[in-house]
């Protein structure tokens, strides 16, 4: 039997959480018919979780008044002061400004009733416009001023984290799904973890509720307009890993297992995330005030899972379809695995990284705001009828150089800059037919490479790599590319 000292983790110094953490995601979710909850009542349902030892609790700034709950808990309840709240920023995309960063951070803060948010978590919509890493760089500035803690992620893919870390940003967490079904987490994403000593905080780990035995043995459920909005997100992802009888199986090998250790579905399929040595922390959601089910989660520190019951799931695991994309590509591209199948009910639209502008000869031209651009005359790329021509471009945005000294991270940026470019002019980057690659030593190509490829895996645009001495101290690479409309 585990030590409850088990029960806690340093996620970063001076910031030491349980490691299964208590989602109010739901909060939204029963307040989505206007009906507010009272703070005063809910907040004294947080109060079971810390007597168990369950301290810390996860939010976001659109989780009803979820921020409003945990901070009226922990300024008038007396254990209070023993729970850990982390929250989230989700702005919307498009420009912003430190002011704008400053008041969403101050937003929170009053909604807390706190001086200090011991961790917000960062999400982006979108990539190829630059705005998120000015938004991040400005979390860091907030940091420096007191406001903030410590700085995490929350649905951030491997290549974005890397970025991100590379550049000096003091990522400590990146909150992603993983779960029995979405293994996505324990590839690239694993190993960036590992390099840059960031943790996951693990959501969706009993798949809104499937990983139970409520659904043993069930024939597959229509889920419309009855089901909560995890219960629509989730079938959305065991119809991603092949379907209904292939997560049967899982659920049936699982179970076997939780009968032998005489505990739950939910105790087994929750322990073997918390095993992975890249996971900080398990976020098991809760509707407050309705149903705690604060027994069943203790009794994960009352078993371990071992090297037979490890190579069963994995057996089981094998049988499902592999969750496409990489961590948190749900909220960005197709197939969107959300609640609703697409971004409807989070964004109406994505504004276009940059602005084009009408010159001669009928041609479109974008400018990514660099100096160089300016001194050397050129834009970042050109769009002559159906052919888009970019720019030699370099990991540079305004006057920073991104991506540190990880030339894998300053690849995936250029790329970033690159769609940026084309998607500003209308294309896409499928029309990408033709990339040019220059690294400033060859030792680095392998990592490039590797980036292009996962960046351009279904695309596969013909390709040059060569070793040249690059214009700009520290830059590691240099990529142009060509694209065709048709």
């Amino acid at each position: 039997m585990n030590e409850m000292k088990d029960l806690y983790t340093e996620l970063a110094p001076g910031l030491n959480i349980s490691k299964v953490l208590t989602g109010l995601w739901q909060i939204a979710d029963m307040e989505k018919d206007g009906n507010i909850l009272d703070p005063n009542v809910t907040s004294l349902a947080m109060s079971p979780y810390v007597e168990a030892g369950l301290t810390t609790f996860d939010m976001a700034d659109h989780y009803g008044s979820a921020e409003v709950i945990a901070g009226t808990f922990k300024k008038t309840h007396p254990l209070g002061s023993q729970a850990k709240l982390l929250t989230k920023w989700v702005p919307k995309p498009g420009k912003s400004s430190l002011e704008e960063t400053r008041d969403a951070i101050q937003l929170s803060l009053d909604r807390l009733q706190s001086e200090q948010i011991d961790l917000m978590q960062f999400h982006a919509w979108s990539y190829p416009d630059p705005t998120w890493l000015d938004q991040l760089f400005w979390l860091q500035e907030l940091k420096e001023e007191g406001l903030i803690k410590h700085i995490g992620l929350t649905n951030f893919d491997s290549a974005h984290l890397r970025i991100a870390c590379a550049s000096g940003i003091p990522i400590v967490s990146n909150q992603i799904c993983y779960s029995l079904i979405d293994q996505r987490a324990a590839g690239e994403m694993a190993k960036v973890c590992q390099e840059y000593g960031v943790k996951i905080l693990a959501f969706g780990t009993l798949a809104g509720g499937f990983l139970s035995e409520k659904w043993l043995g069930k024939t597959e459920p229509a889920l419309e307009n009855e089901a909560t909005w995890s219960q629509m997100k989730y079938k959305r992802f065991i119809d991603a890993a092949g379907g209904w009888s292939k997560f049967q199986n899982l659920l049936e090998t699982v179970n076997t297992i939780a009968e032998n250790h005489r505990v739950s579905i939910a105790n087994v399929a929750t322990r073997f995330i918390i095993d992975q040595p890249e996971v900080g922390g398990v976020i098991i959601g809760a509707r407050l005030g309705q149903s705690a089910h604060v027994e069943e989660t203790m009794k994960l520190f009352s078993f371990s899972l071992s090297e037979k019951d490890k190579a069963a799931i994995r057996e089981a695991q094998s049988l499902l379809t592999a969750i496409p994309g990489d961590c948190g590509d749900e909220y960005r591209k197709p197939p969107f695995l959300t609640a609703s199948g697409d971004l409807s009910h989070h964004l109406e639209s994505f504004p276009k990284p940059y602005e084009a502008m009408a010159v001669a000869k009928g041609s479109l031209q974008v400018f990514s705001g660099t100096v160089w651009e300016g001194m050397a005359g050129y834009s970042r790329a050109t769009r002559r009828g159906n052919r888009i021509s970019v720019s030699g471009t370099t990991a540079t945005h305004s006057q920073r150089m991104i991506g540190g000294k990880d030339a894998a991270a300053q690849a995936h940026f250029v790329i970033d800059k690159i769609e940026a470019a084309i998607t500003s002019l209308g294309g896409k980057m499928e029309d990408v037919i033709r990339t040019r690659i220059f690294v400033n030593n060859i030792k680095d190509w392998e990592a490039v490479a590797r980036a292009h490829g996962q960046r351009f895996a279904d695309i596969r645009p013909a390709n040059t790599l060569v070793e040249a001495k690059l214009v700009g101290e520290g830059y590691l690479v240099e990529i142009e590319a060509e694209a065709e409309i048709l």
